[in-house]
């Protein structure tokens, strides 16, 4: 063999050695694996559980799970980008967007919930919240070709009027994008019927809870606030204004989230792969 051979054979021994051993590019992360992302605010990320209960499992963890049950679908991969106090314009416009949600790689469906907030913040608010969604649903479609977007409805928050109004302005963005609507409002409703308060963790401020109870009380507290995923405290302080008031999921109300979601998804990634037959 020549010396120039056994150069090029050196050199492509090299590469393919290299190649091997040196990890790829993020196309590794999803290769194999449906993935899904999950937009929205603080009732999509559960920010208050994930201080409470690390290991959860959180929504994301939910849906993945109840999804691996069934083995006639593929494995999936979900991630939660939602985010306390987002809006979708601010999303779009604070920069969040372009440098999180932009370039994720081999998204395949994509589950936007918003809504509480951008009442409370955006102007003129019947007018430009549907505006925004198609906004956010033309960008994703852009950067995410492949993917599937399925705008969803609220959970049911702040008086059945106002979760009507904002569920509407959602009913009419996805109608006008030509798009599934997702509503998990209906289902966490029923569920509320076997306890209003069951779905909802309790987070009073540690300053207006009775002062002679301060003290045995400090293993809830984080922050300023009491805080409890349950009823463990409800016996003590029920009777107290606004002791029910927030009204953020629980871990079970994530479960339920999870769950109808993953029924959601579950027809539907199968009737994907029917049509594709």
């Amino acid at each position: 063999m020549s010396l120039h051979s056994l150069r090029a054979l050196t050199i492509l021994f090299c590469i393919t050695a290299f190649s091997l051993l040196t990890p790829s590019t993020t196309q590794a992360e999803h290769e194999g694996k449906l993935q899904i992302l999950l937009l929205g605010d603080s009732t999509t990320i559960g920010s208050v559980c994930r201080q409470t209960n690390p290991a959860g499992p959180h929504l994301e963890d939910v849906i993945r799970l109840l999804l691996a049950t069934d083995k006639d679908l593929p494995p999936t991969n979900v991630l939660n980008h939602g985010r306390d106090g987002e809006y979708i314009q601010g999303l779009l416009t604070g920069g969040r967007y372009d440098k999180e949600i932009s370039k994720l790689p081999g998204i395949d469906y994509v589950f936007i919930r918003y809504g509480l907030n951008d009442r409370g913040k955006r102007a003129e608010f019947a007018t430009n919240f549907p505006k925004d969604f198609l906004e956010l649903i033309a960008r994703v479609q852009k950067d995410h070709p492949q993917a599937t977007i399925i705008p969803t409805t609220i959970i049911p928050y702040m008086t059945p009027e106002v979760d009507a109004e904002i569920n509407a302005l959602i009913t009419k963005a996805a109608a006008e994008a030509k798009l599934p609507l997702f509503d998990v409002y209906t289902r966490y409703k029923a569920e509320l019927g076997h306890g209003e308060n069951m779905l909802n963790y309790r987070r009073y401020a540690l300053a207006n809870i009775p002062e002679q109870h301060r003290m045995w009380v400090q293993p809830f507290v984080r922050g300023n606030s009491v805080v409890t995923m349950d009823n463990t405290l409800d016996a003590h302080f029920r009777d107290l204004p606004g002791w029910f008031g927030d009204r953020h999921p629980n871990l079970a109300g994530y479960h339920v989230i999870g769950d109808e979601t993953a029924k959601y998804l579950s027809k539907l990634i199968k009737d994907k792969k029917a049509a594709a037959k």
